[in-house]
This record gives structure tokens, sequence and C-alpha cells, in this order.
């Protein structure tokens, strides 16, 4: 990493930070708000529960058509007597 002396006569931007106190708190207050709207919404009401269900009850029943099929157990078949071969 190379650095590079500024002359003191430069002008060189200034930086923003949030130093004042007004700042802090209204991050602090920020983050308090986002942690209890976090808190307040952990896990699935019964609607979403039996949606998330039902989904995965769907994706299931999709998987075993597939892997059920002919082709797919085909293929299946030769992966593993090359593997065991």
């Amino acid at each position: 990493m190379r650095s590079t002396k500024v002359p003191p006569d430069a002008a060189v931007p200034p930086t923003v930070t949030v130093t004042t106190v007004s700042g802090r708190r209204a991050v602090g207050r920020w983050r308090a708000q986002l942690a209890g709207r976090l808190r307040d919404d952990a896990g699935m009401n019964t609607a979403e529960y039996a949606v998330g269900t039902l989904a995965a009850v769907a994706f299931a029943g999709i998987l075993l058509k597939v892997l059920t099929s002919e082709g797919v157990q085909a293929a299946l078949a030769s992966v593993i007597d090359r593997a065991l071969g």
C-alpha cells in the first residue's frame, strides 16, 4: 500500500461522520424500532403455516413423481453402476 503526504496548504474535503449526540440518539431509536419489529413478527401464523405446509407437500409430490419416472431411474441406475463398476 502506498501512502502520499498531503501538503498542509492543500484543500482536503471534510469527512462526514455522525458524532453528534442527536445523531447517535436517532440511530439508537432506529435500531430499537427495527429490533422491535423483528421480534414482533417472528414465526408464521396459522394461515402462513398452512400455505407453507401445502407448498412443501406439493413440492414433495412433484419430486416423488420425477424421481420415480423411468428416465430418472435409468439415469440413476447407470450412475450407480458406473460408480460401483
